[in-house]
């Protein structure tokens, strides 16, 4: 993404001799890698030179519709290694395309790039691209949600047992925890939504913003140049423009595409911990092919490696946050060119990582293998101890005394934990409970007392509430491509 000045023009090597980022090479998604392909930026900025032609054309500057054909006839006929050379000679990336293009382009070289600065197919290119990469990354978003939520839906009623602090704690169902991760996705599904839909485009703002050799062109007519700025705009097919640029947008609006990004990251390692944490519990799993292999020294185990990919991914598309925050912070008066090389690496690569995390956690959502009766024993583990207020209860309802109650289940639970933290040994406590002749009255409720549907609360019915109410309208606009199923890369 560089723009206009940065002379980073040499091209690696290709192939297994010269290092290519694992996002590009392993990882990430063939559309999303095009939309940050130099054959995609380079051909944008071929249209945006067509673009102006037109916009300039049409308000009366003396453009031909020769000239017009001409560049329309070329936008997708680049010489790659004409522009390299060119790049080498004149150390400027913008000028070594205008040369390309103008090589050609014979009849239109001489109003090829006519009144802009670099930053003009530079910041509109990169408007586009993040338009472009926004439109990839919503629906693979949405198809985790519609995936995840069709698993919450499934499961709304299992009881398992909830963990605060990771220890145990009240019972909540399989498909209520995952409602969890799925209402951080829809907020990231509106964030990314909403920042997408705040891109305005940069325009036709000439070197320092203020459009001065546009309205040199047009011989001082106000008029005309806004208009010229508005016809750009629109053929680029967005809806607005900024009034006040300087050479270059506001950084700043990286901040706000990295940061939705960068939130993204911290859900899917929050859902992927989770999933990682309950593959050792043996409660759920992520998909495991056939012929995977999960360790090259323990033939046994089933390595969370889609869950470890993620978290590992999401840990760097989070960190990528503070390049364009220190960018926004030195961007002296109109701009200064620290901006190019670091905006080249850290827009392209949040993308390239978030399309990866999202192309393989739905890959995980549409594969997740439940444990029930895992599940259940973990419960009968724990649940004597939860249900001992109930059975005071219903030893009060049967003429006990409260606090005698209390102390006898004290003792009993007591005797029950040394047995399973000193002997390794099975929650006795009902066994005890049931040993005792001092609760003979509520022996035959003891079942029913220890229902684990009974401790989950109002949980399936807060999933159906939450599916209908938030989770399907917000994936409405999004139908027509959820049955698209995930590639999982290397």
């Amino acid at each position: 993404m560089a723009e206009g000045g940065d002379r980073g023009g040499q091209q690696a090597a290709c192939g297994h001799d010269s290092y290519r980022s694992p996002l590009a090479s392993r990882y990430a998604s063939p559309e999303m890698c095009f939309v940050f392909s130099d054959r995609y930026k380079f051909r944008t900025w071929r249209q945006l030179w067509l673009w102006l032609a037109e916009a300039e054309q049409t308000l009366g500057l003396p453009i031909t519709d020769e000239q017009i054909q001409e560049m329309k006839s070329n936008l997708d006929n680049i010489d790659f290694k004409m522009a390299a050379e060119e790049e080498k000679q004149l150390r400027h990336d913008v000028m070594a395309h205008v040369h390309t293009f103008g090589h050609c382009c014979p009849k239109a070289a001489a109003i090829i790039h006519l009144g802009a600065t670099s930053c003009y197919v530079g910041d509109n290119t990169d408007l586009i691209i993040l338009r472009n990469a926004f439109d990839l990354l919503l629906p693979k978003l949405a198809r985790v949600i519609s995936r995840l939520a069709d698993f919450a839906k499934e499961r709304a009623s299992l009881p398992t047992l909830g963990f605060t602090h990771f220890q145990p704690a009240q019972l909540t169902t399989v498909g209520k925890r995952c409602c969890l991760w799925i209402q951080d996705l829809c907020m990231d599904l509106q964030n990314l939504k909403r920042v997408r839909d705040d891109l305005r485009f940069r325009g036709v703002k000439g070197t320092t913003g203020t459009q001065a050799s546009f309205l040199q062109l047009f011989e001082g007519d106000d008029q005309k140049v806004e208009q010229l700025d508005k016809i750009v705009t629109e053929k680029a097919g967005f809806k607005r423009a900024f009034i006040i640029t300087g050479q270059t947008y506001t950084r700043k609006v990286d901040i706000e595409v990295l940061s939705v990004l960068a939130s993204l990251g911290a859900s899917v390692h929050k859902i992927c911990t989770d999933i990682r944490l309950l593959a050792n519990l043996k409660e759920m799993e992520e998909p495991f092919e056939k012929q995977q292999i999960g360790s090259s020294a323990m033939p046994y185990k089933r390595n969370p490696m889609r869950s470890e990919r993620c978290c590992s991914l999401a840990r760097h598309l989070m960190t990528l946050i503070v390049d364009p925050l220190q960018t926004a912070s030195v961007q002296w008066f109109e701009r200064t060119l620290d901006d190019s090389a670091n905006r080249r690496i850290c827009l392209a690569e949040a993308f390239l990582t978030a399309d990866t995390i999202l192309n393989t956690l739905q890959n995980i959502s549409e594969g997740l293998v439940v444990y029930p009766k895992v599940i259940e024993r973990r419960i009968r583990q724990e649940l004597p101890f939860m249900a001992t207020e109930n059975i005071i209860m219903a030893m009060v309802k049967a003429g006990g005394n409260r606090q005698d109650c209390h102390e006898k289940i004290r003792v009993l639970s007591q005797q029950a934990a040394a047995v399973v933290k000193q002997e390794g040994g099975d929650n006795d406590l009902i066994e005890r409970i049931q040993a005792d002749a001092y609760f003979s009255p509520i022996h035959s409720q003891l079942d029913c007392l220890l229902d684990p549907s009974s401790f989950t609360g109002r949980a399936s019915q807060q999933v159906q509430r939450f599916l209908e109410e938030e989770v399907y309208p917000l994936l409405k606009p999004y139908e027509s491509v959820m049955k698209v199923k995930a590639e999982l890369c290397l």
